[in-house]
This record gives structure tokens, sequence and C-alpha cells, in this order.
């Protein structure tokens, strides 16, 4: 083999090796979450809950989601319209399909939303029909809004309902998902009433959202990510001020969010979506842009 043959046959093996580094890197990229980066633990996507700003998206809703999509949000969750009465069903006229045009027209993309219990039950068949209409993935149950006296096996009997309409939802090829509130973490006896769902609900059916609002009674995202790594597909994010007593923009509260998100990529959540109070869209946006 002369010199030139020799330098053709190292460039060829050098250049088998770098592709196969990169097949390998685009294979694992493929593996991580969607939410998240490649090299960090910080979202790439992140989104907003309509729910605090249904005022100003009832004024001016393609201006609103503008507004919100100028502020760097790539993502917006929406209420159903078929079962928010009073509220979001001020769209129900409209459609899931045209609808999905204007939310795509101002530069989002929605693949959750939240849903009612009364909905799921009684109307489940038009309820997928208007997420795919949609091009939503993900259709959260809010809550089971029991009453305040309610026992823990009131809301494994919940759970238990949840797993059924959760097949019928998985059948449909869409995920099922339960966002909590507070009253989840209450403890009655010496039983966690959300370590005791989470024990009832079938992983392979019903995956969870994580109010991180609850952090100011204790409880934090992280750990959960971490315990139950796969449970959880999606979070909402809040912070809170120990000194003002109050919810305050990301970044500005008391929750960690660096060990936040590490804990979401080992949980492998994969959507990050704001929610509270209006004024407090911007700076969170910011924070999360700048993270």
């Amino acid at each position: 083999m002369n010199k030139k043959q020799g330098n053709m046959n190292s460039t060829r093996r050098n250049f088998i090796k770098s592709t196969s580094t990169a097949l390998g890197a685009t294979v694992l990229l493929s593996q991580l979450p969607l939410g998240l980066t490649s090299c960090t633990s910080v979202p790439n996507s992140f989104g907003f809950q309509v729910w605090t700003i249904r005022e100003q998206l009832f004024a001016d809703f393609e201006g609103t989601l503008k507004k919100m999509a100028n502020m760097g949000y790539k993502e917006v969750e929406m209420c159903s319209p078929l079962g928010y009465k009073g509220t979001f069903d001020k769209f129900k006229e409209v459609g899931g399909t045209e609808l999905r045009k204007i939310i795509e027209d101002q530069g989002l993309i929605c693949r959750s939303s939240h849903y009612n219990l009364g909905e799921l039950r009684n109307g489940l068949e038009q309820s997928i029909e208007w997420s795919h209409q949609m091009g939503i993935e993900q259709m959260v149950l809010a809550a089971f809004w029991l009453p305040e006296d309610a026992s823990v096996d009131d809301y494994r009997k919940s759970c238990e309902e949840l797993n059924k309409i959760g097949e019928k939802i998985k059948a449909a090829g869409l995920q099922t998902v339960f966002h909590n509130h507070h009253m989840e973490f209450q403890t009655i006896g010496d039983e966690l009433v959300y370590d005791e769902m989470l024990k009832v609900l079938n992983p392979e059916i019903v995956k969870m959202q994580f109010q991180v609002a609850v952090a100011d009674i204790g409880y934090k995202a992280a750990d959960y990510f971490r315990n139950y790594p796969g449970r959880f597909i999606s979070a909402h994010l809040a912070d809170y001020s120990s000194e003002l007593k109050k919810q305050v923009p990301v970044g500005e509260g008391i929750v960690d969010w660096d060990d936040f998100f590490k804990a979401a990529r080992v949980g492998k959540v994969k959507n990050f979506f704001v929610e509270m109070a209006p004024d407090t869209f911007a700076p969170s946006a910011q924070y999360l842009l700048d993270l």
C-alpha cells in the first residue's frame, strides 16, 4: 500500500468513526424527554396554562396568544371548551381544527389540555374528537373535586374510575394525565392522599402533572420526579416567597429550579407550563430563557 492509499484509508476510518459517533448521539437524543435540551437539564421549550389569563383571552384571543409567544412561550395548555361551561365554552363553536390553526398562527403549539370529570364521564367521545382536531396528545383531568370531608377511600375510588376512563383514552391514542391541587396533599389519619393515589392509579394508563405550587406547604416536585421516574409527564411551574407569603415569578422564590430540572430529566418529564397570576408570566419567561 502506497502513502496515498494509506492517507485515503486513514481518512475513511476517521469519517466512519465520526459518523458512528454522530449516529450514536442522534439515537441518544431521540430518547430524551421532548422538553429538555440534550446537554443540560434546562427545558428548550416551555408553555403556559390559560386559566389565569382567561379574561384576556376572552377579550382578544389571538392578540393575547401573540403576546405570550413574544415573551418566549412556545406552548399553550388549553382548557376544554366542551367542559368548562361559563368560561372556555366561548370557543366551543369555533371547533378544534380552526382553534388549532389560530393557536399555531400565533407561533404556539397545543399538545395538552385540561378537562373536567363531568365531560370525561358523559362526553368522552366528543372530548377525544376535539383533542384529535387540536393535535392534543395529553388529556389532563383538572381535579376530582371531591367534597372537603372526602375520605382516602373516596380518592381511591375516583382513581379507579380514572383508570377505566384512561383505558378508553389510551385506545384512542392519547395519554390520560391527572393534575393535583393542594387538597391532594392533605394527610387523613396517617395517610397522605397523593401518595395513596399514586398506589391506585395505573402508571401504564395515567400519568401525572405536578403542580409545583405545593412547595408552599413543603412538598417538592423534584422529590416525586426522582422517587417515581416515568410517572410524571408534565408540570405546572409556580414559585413562592416565604417573606412575602405569596406566589412570585419563577426564579424569585423558594423553589430550587436547578434541582427541579435535574430531577425532571431523571423523571422523564416532557412538558412545563407556567401557571400563576398574569403579571408573573413575563419575568417567569425571562428567567426560563436565561437558564
